[in-house]
């Protein structure tokens, strides 16, 4: 079965990537109760067969529909239906997104603005490295890697131990949302021209353009997030179903 001949709902297409269209799929079909809670979804082969689509791209899929809390792998056993949806709040690793946004709401923020001036010269040398290796990299796994360095670089800048300590504390939460969000939402982009603007207000000594442009990128996020847990029904695979 060829994912073009899902529904999804809505006339306006909207391309999307292979495991997006997987990810839809098995969405809306757990959500019609296809899938009913309890259920046990069908074998990676089976599936892989069934949606035309490589082993990597279906378990970029499964990976995400356990992050949205509506199923649970079980060792030896297969992947399991817990929840038919609505999906309101997503786990990164041990903490809930709701409760990560607001933590770097409440420290990355005036950290940005610590940072803006309290910054050394070899803080922005860092910085400014580290962005421009970002914005030439297209591996989605290298960029995380980096999009969190870059995270922990600013609140390095922030001259308080304090500060990197917490966001070493949600280091790898915050790798899984962005990998969520560069996979699902497109964000890497737009996540590096956020980036810049962090590092201009930093280079201007800008408390307020820090603070500013850090609020932004938070916003972003959040809003991200948002798009992708609750979907418009517009959404529709790439035409012609994905590739492998």
């Amino acid at each position: 079965m060829n994912l073009s001949d899902s529904q999804t709902g809505g006339s306006v297409p909207r391309r999307v990537s292979a495991m997006e269209a997987v990810l839809n799929h098995l969405r809306s079909a757990i959500e019609r109760g296809d899938y009913a809670v309890g259920d046990k979804l069908p074998s990676e082969a089976e599936l892989c067969r069934r949606l035309e689509v490589s082993r990597p791209v279906l378990r970029e899929a499964l990976r995400a529909l356990q992050t949205m809390g509506l199923t649970a792998s079980r060792t030896g056993k297969g992947t399991f239906v817990i929840s038919n949806g609505p999906v309101d709040d997503p786990t990164f690793g041990d903490y809930a997104a709701s409760d990560l946004l607001e933590v770097r709401r409440h420290v990355e923020i005036p950290v940005a603005g610590y940072a803006a001036v309290r910054r050394t010269s070899e803080d922005l040398d860092h910085l400014a490295h580290l962005l421009e290796r970002m914005e030439r990299e297209t591996d989605t796994t290298a960029w995380v890697a980096m999009d969190t360095l870059f995270h922990l670089a600013v609140a390095q800048a922030a001259q308080n131990p304090v500060f990197r300590k917490v966001i070493e504390e949600i280091r790898d939460a915050l790798a899984r949302q962005s990998t969520f969000l560069n996979e699902l939402g497109g964000r890497r982009e737009q996540s590096n021209r956020e980036h810049r603007a962090i590092v201009e207000a930093l280079i201007d000594g800008s408390e307020h353009d820090a603070v500013e442009a850090m609020s932004h990128h938070l916003d972003r996020v959040e809003t991200t997030l948002t798009d992708i847990v609750r979907p418009p029904r517009t959404a529709t695979p790439t035409e012609g179903g994905p590739e492998a």
